[in-house]
């Protein structure tokens, strides 16, 4: 498909805070949308949003509460006018095995990546009917590859890419488009949070190539801001993850087989894997909780 310029569009980018987001943001302002931050950390989304090109706010809201996003969908069409790219991005990540898990953390990973990235649709999807506009939801290799030590990571990432793909079919005669975005291991503070405990580095790194690598940031959000503008079905940030799909049957017997061979191994390690949220955007959403009185 054709590229659409991003010039005078009106993009969305949820957990702009870091990582994928924040560069995401800025290449797309680079690029010429104007941009709406919405996340956790306000003075982070601030600092961004002052840095970026062209006109661009911030909102400071957690995707997994309805009213907050919804009253940010009204004020993002009332600041700007419209809303044509909705790029659902916020995410966490826990690490470990399931029975050692922290109940709280492995709940809230399922949360915000798949309950949030739905209430992110429903909050933007009436305002990009009226554009005929572009939401993509960002998934992961976890839902192309489940993985043992990454239940919740997994479990979310496979539910927002069934939902996404669920909701083309609704949308598509309204004139939405809606794609899909997968990531290998990038380097972002929740890849660097999870590579601190070396039971978890070390898995990761045995893993066969090239899933067992940790991709740069740039390239990557460079084949997000493609898929964009193409208003891609699949976007793939990775070159080599377009050919996982046609694996995704034989990967279930292939992860049991080595997986189990894996843990095994590092059984006696097990117990000094953490168990909560990994990164500084897990640290966010623990503060922002306890903020709020949440548990």
């Amino acid at each position: 498909m054709s590229r659409v310029s991003l010039e005078g569009q009106v993009a969305v980018v949820t957990g702009a805070a870091r990582g994928v987001g924040e560069l995401l943001a800025r290449k797309l302002s680079a690029r010429g949308a104007h941009v709406a931050l919405v996340g956790l950390e306000p003075d982070e989304l601030k600092r961004v949003a002052a840095q970026l090109h062209g006109d661009a706010e911030h909102w400071h809201a957690d995707v997994t509460d309805h009213e907050a996003m919804a009253r940010v969908a009204g004020e993002v069409k009332e600041r700007f006018g419209k809303v044509d790219i909705v790029v659902a991005n916020a995410g966490v990540a826990s690490g470990g095995p399931f029975l050692a898990s922290d109940p709280v953390a492995w709940r809230r990973v399922v949360e915000v990546n798949l309950i949030g990235s739905a209430v992110t649709g429903r909050a933007f999807l009436p305002v990009l009917m009226e554009s005929r506009g572009y939401l993509l939801q960002i998934a992961s290799l976890a839902a192309l590859a489940p993985a043992p030590m990454m239940t919740a990571y997994c479990a979310s990432k496979s539910g927002v890419e069934a939902y996404a793909h669920a909701l083309r079919a609704e949308v598509a005669h309204k004139g939405v488009r809606v794609g899909v975005g997968y990531l290998s291991w990038t380097d972002t503070d929740m890849v660097r949070g999870a590579d601190e405990n070396d039971v978890m580095r070390e898995m990761r790194q045995r893993l066969p190539w090239p899933s067992n690598k940790t991709y740069p940031l740039g390239p990557a959000v460079d084949r997000i801001v493609a898929g964009i503008e193409r208003r891609s079905a699949h976007v793939y940030a990775q070159w080599w993850l377009r050919g996982m799909q046609g694996l995704r049957p034989y990967m279930p017997g292939v992860i049991a087989l080595v997986g189990q061979r894996e843990v095994r191994r590092l059984e006696p390690r097990l117990d000094g894997v953490r168990v909560g949220l990994v990164g500084a955007g897990g640290t966010a959403d623990e503060v922002a909780r306890r903020e709020r009185g949440g548990s």
